[in-house]
């Protein structure tokens, strides 16, 4: 997939599961790369409330009964003894340094994927929104889940190298993996498979490609009416 240009009318960001339970120091689900990164995101964030880009975060919950848990409460003991991700705690409410400003939804899902049994297609639709940008934590599990399904609905998909991160894997049978191999991996595949892969600074950039573009052909359009009486270049 390659993404020339980014129009801000046409397209949302994604931010995943940037939850205290995953970001804070200490906590229980603690993912300390998804702390590093969390000036860049912000940074993100300013470069898309300054272009009108909408944005929509995600968060992992589940209730304190576990009838929402599936299988999970087999795969992350700190799930299954409800010391993180339970719904209704401050865990699971968005770092601060990351809080949605007024009107930004958060959605709340129960699976890696945004997607999955939530509203968040219908309301990406409503918006005419054709491009996400996927953002957030972790690499390889939620945000991979997220623009894969997005990629299956037919959304064009942005993820954000530096905006996006993970944490070391123990040794489960096949070796342990050190966070910035499972990162590198997981954008490699996705590169191949499913998204464009970019910098934030490379995101700024399309987006201001676009905007360069559209101000040629209205240049353009400008010397047309003056010269001809009618545009040359239409939207």
């Amino acid at each position: 997939m390659h993404i020339e240009a980014i129009d801000p009318k046409k397209t949302a960001m994604i931010v995943v599961d940037m939850q205290n339970d995953f970001v804070a120091s200490g906590a229980a689900m603690e993912t300390p790369a998804a702390r590093h990164i969390v000036p860049q995101l912000a940074k993100a964030l300013r470069i898309c409330r300054e272009t009108g880009i909408k944005i929509i975060y995600t968060a992992h919950v589940h209730r304190s009964d576990g009838c929402d848990m599936g299988l999970f409460d087999d795969m992350h003991p700190p799930i299954a003894n409800r010391h993180a991700l339970v719904d209704g705690t401050p865990g699971v409410e968005i770092y601060p340094e990351l809080a949605p400003a007024v009107g930004e939804h958060v959605i709340k899902k129960h699976r890696y994927s945004g997607f999955f049994g939530t509203d968040l297609d219908i309301i990406l639709r409503e918006w005419g929104v054709d491009t996400v940008i996927i953002s957030g934590t972790t690499t390889e599990n939620c945000c991979q889940a997220t623009a894969r399904d997005a990629m299956f609905r037919n959304y064009r998909v942005v993820f954000l190298s530096d905006a996006t991160a993970t944490y070391d894997y123990p040794d489960r049978g096949f070796g342990a993996m050190p966070a910035d191999d499972v990162h590198h991996a997981t954008l490699v595949i996705l590169a191949a498979s499913t998204a464009h892969v970019m910098s934030v600074e490379d995101m700024r950039t399309r987006i201001s490609s676009r905007e360069k573009t559209k101000a040629a052909r209205n240049r353009l359009n400008d010397i047309g009416s003056s010269r001809f009486g009618r545009p040359l270049h239409t939207e």
